[in-house]
């Protein structure tokens, strides 16, 4: 099966650009975020709820917990949101009632929670409109572990963020190119 694409700078604001002409702004231009700042498949975003995200007096959370419904392989994983994001889903939180913790943070056009079907729909279709036909719900995760891997973060805590068990599985999701390989034999 193939990989999903990365995306480097350009294509991604080109991504949130899209987003932002789409019926549902900044639900759709959150939800990218969340995948290329936190790294979670389509299956968590989708799975998300107000309190996940917001604590009492509706401020985000620095990190929150995965349950193990909520993420693959039935495992609780902590999940860190670096600035950006935070910044990202306060504008968005604005926006939102989160007096109920228990409500889905990203509502489907039906009111509830998006299935993980209808998530990665939801991505393919951002994708295609922008003509990138090699990206996937996967592509944001994939970014997230590259990027970080790119800035020297060690495998093992790649793994550790990215929820997977064996260190093999991560070193799969780390896109190699051959800027990157010019990069690191001009360190010696």
């Amino acid at each position: 099966m193939r990989q999903a694409q990365t995306l480097n700078e350009a294509q991604l604001r080109r991504v949130i650009q899209y987003c932002r002409s789409r019926r549902h702004p900044l639900r759709d231009e959150t939800i990218i975020l969340v995948s290329f700042y936190a790294g979670l498949r389509a299956k968590e975003i989708a799975a998300l709820t107000v309190g996940n995200v917001f604590d009492e007096a509706g401020n985000v959370r620095e990190q929150f917990i995965l349950s193990a419904a909520q993420s693959k392989g039935g495992h609780t994983r902590t999940v860190y949101l670096n600035q950006r994001l935070r910044k990202a889903l306060g504008d968005y939180g604005a926006s939102k009632y989160l007096g109920d913790p228990q409500r889905p943070l990203f509502e489907s056009q039906k009111g509830g929670h998006f299935s993980a079907n209808t998530m990665c729909q939801l991505f393919l279709d951002i994708y295609k409109a922008v003509g990138l036909k090699d990206a996937s719900s996967h592509s944001g995760r994939r970014t997230y572990i590259t990027r970080l891997a790119n800035k020297g973060v060690g495998v093992r805590l790649l793994a550790e963020l990215a929820g997977h068990s064996h260190i093999s599985t991560t070193q799969r999701y780390i896109d190699v190119n051959s800027e990157q390989l010019s990069e690191a034999v001009e360190l010696l």
